[in-house]
């Protein structure tokens, strides 16, 4: 157990470290983060503003956090996936993964992890920073849903990972995922509350959204953090999330032992 989490540790402060080395695109980051906070949160406040009340519980400083708080925590939780483990199917290389002593699935977390550190710390910060100097935004309403809001992330990034390296370990099958992972890209970025608050949709989009990880992927962290809930409704979302990260997990370990029986590489 000691030697796991020290091998962990030492994964999580790799994919920190290689991130830190990409400091223009983290400049890069926060300016286009910033640009399209002005604008979505300016959509926002006209909504709202036109509705005369608050929207789906959002009045005018809550869907301001909303925006800010979504365009911050970008950097941070991978929404869009990654292909790194369907390349490495390609290539054969996975075979080297399913040697290693560690679980392939521990050591892409632990660097995906690293990796969300320095987007919190290098990027979501600074941006936050920027919207709260030109809007008026809501905070977590005390200490313990501030608390509740950075598990909520921590969550969400680990959520968003077991979804994504699932569906790259679908390339054992199909080899070119490619549209799979546009079709999570697109389905996701309306299910987890990327371009408009859950709140605000059809009923019905509600519903099919509440049956996918999708919302515990975004629009959790950002009501917590946005201080639209809190209190049992915050801790209910944290234990929806907590139930996403159990099953994809599950669905994870079982995709990947059935993958292993499938790997063949070539010359050997």
């Amino acid at each position: 157990m000691t030697r796991v989490l020290r091998t962990t540790a030492l994964l999580v402060r790799s994919g920190f470290r290689q991130q830190t080395t990409y400091r223009l695109a983290l400049l890069a980051g926060i300016s286009t983060n910033s640009v399209f906070g002005i604008i979505r949160a300016a959509i926002a406040l006209a909504t709202v503003a036109s509705a005369g009340a608050a929207v789906g519980g959002y009045d005018a400083r809550t869907a301001a956090a909303f925006v800010w708080w979504g365009q911050a925590l970008l950097g941070t939780i991978n929404l869009w996936g990654f292909s790194l483990v369907a390349d490495r199917v390609r290539s054969g290389d996975i075979a080297v993964d399913f040697l290693r002593p560690v679980n392939p699935m521990l050591v892409y977390l632990a660097g995906d992890v690293g990796r969300a550190g320095v987007g919190l710390v290098a990027r979501a910060i600074p941006t936050l920073a920027i919207g709260a100097l030109l809007f008026d935004l809501a905070w977590p309403p005390g200490m313990p849903s501030a608390a509740l809001g950075l598990l909520s992330i921590l969550l969400a990034v680990v959520v968003a990972f077991l979804g994504a390296f699932s569906l790259n370990l679908s390339a054992l099958w199909f080899t070119e995922i490619r549209g799979l992972r546009l079709a999570w890209m697109v389905v996701g970025g309306v299910l987890c509350g990327l371009y408009l608050p859950l709140p605000w949709f059809p009923g019905w989009v509600q519903s099919v959204a509440s049956c996918t990880p999708f919302p515990s992927m975004l629009q959790h962290p950002l009501d917590i953090l946005s201080g639209r809930i809190a209190g049992a409704d915050a801790v209910s979302a944290v234990v929806s999330q907590l139930f996403w990260v159990l099953v994809l997990t599950v669905v994870g370990q079982w995709v990947l032992a059935r993958g292993r029986r499938r790997v063949e590489v070539q010359g050997g």
